[in-house]
């Protein structure tokens, strides 16, 4: 089911070390109990993610799984409000004994905390 056309395809998606290894070092990041959002800007005109979601956060592979879902469906719901950044998405270990609900919740904040961030960094 799509809304308003949001997908997640393949082109939205950072697949290669090297465009992670480009937001690692060039970071805007917002941190909060639960997650840890990099962004760094792109030439690209929209959004794209890369998740990097540890064993050391969540051990259990459906834990990373629900995870991963989880910030995906945001992602997917939010890119329209989006700036043309790429993001990486971290799980802190406490994530994984939270309710979906609050994810939502800390992944909405952290979308429009860095969608302000990175509109103010790219006027200057």
């Amino acid at each position: 089911m799509m809304v308003n056309g949001a997908r997640f395809s393949k082109r939205v998606r950072l697949l290669k070390p090297a465009e992670y290894s480009r937001v690692f070092k060039e970071a805007i990041r917002s941190s909060d109990r639960l997650l840890t959002i990099l962004a760094a800007s792109n030439d690209l005109g929209y959004p794209r993610l890369g998740m990097a979601i540890s064993r050391k956060s969540a051990s259990r592979a459906v834990d990373r799984n629900r995870i991963k879902r989880l910030v995906r469906e945001s992602f997917r719901l939010n890119q329209s409000k989006l700036p043309a950044a790429d993001f990486v998405v971290m799980a802190k270990p406490i994530t994984k004994t939270v309710d979906n609900q609050a994810i939502f919740d800390s992944l909405a904040q952290h979308w429009h905390r860095l969608a302000k961030q990175c509109a103010k960094s790219s006027s200057q």
